[in-house]
């Protein structure tokens, strides 16, 4: 079978619906690569930074990296600012619907509130709230995105700034992006994981 017969999804058969899914499947597990082929158009967006987003983009992971955090963390500094493309009023959104499948309940929404918790840096500048972040006072990740925010991503726009390049990234954007969809062992419901480890960002820096 190259192709399903029907043309209205009611008519399907069980034989199709089941080449369908393995199509999907194989589909699915190369998520990662054309997420990072997404990743690098990003060199041809947003302009006006001393780095392009795609340089951002990798100095935030770069410096996740470098502080010890785990993969989830690398792969969301990595691909936070992934919907500036394609839906740039709602790029913090986008970016964590991709990656709620795959990574901790915590990384995910952190990535999708860092737009809010970004304007403390720059929205007073125009006439905005910089307080907008506010509004999520004693969640449970709202110091994690915090420190996202101030420890990888308002910072991640220095040219000097020595940073791995996106080959480096690729194998664990492949092992984020290879998990079970959905499993609940790694969405984690409730559980947290700092964002810093000294002896694993010791042992990086020694390696």
């Amino acid at each position: 079978m190259k192709t399903v017969e029907f043309t209205a999804m009611k008519d399907g058969t069980r034989e199709e619906y089941e080449f369908l899914t393995a199509h999907e499947t194989d589909y699915a597990a190369r998520t990662g690569e054309r997420l990072l082929d997404a990743l690098v158009k990003l060199d041809e967006g947003l302009s006006g930074y001393k780095v392009t987003r795609l340089g951002h983009s990798l100095q935030a992971a770069t410096r996740a990296w470098r502080d010890g955090a785990d993969v989830d963390w690398i792969a969301c500094a990595l691909l936070h600012d992934i919907g500036d493309i394609y839906a740039p009023y709602n790029h913090d959104e986008y970016a964590a619907t991709i990656l709620k499948p795959f990574v901790r309940e915590q990384c995910t929404w952190v990535v999708e509130k860092h737009g809010d918790f970004q304007r403390l840096y720059y929205a007073h500048h125009l006439g905005g709230n910089r307080n907008a972040r506010e509004k999520f006072a004693g969640h449970a990740y709202f110091d994690d995105c915090d420190q996202f925010c101030e420890r990888w991503d308002q910072s991640s726009f220095d040219p000097d700034y020595e940073t791995y390049d996106i080959d480096f990234f690729r194998p664990i954007v492949a092992e984020v992006f290879g998990r079970k969809a959905y499993d609940p062992s790694v969405i984690r419901a409730g559980a947290r994981v700092v964002l810093t480890d000294p002896e694993t960002a010791r042992r990086r820096a020694n390696a």
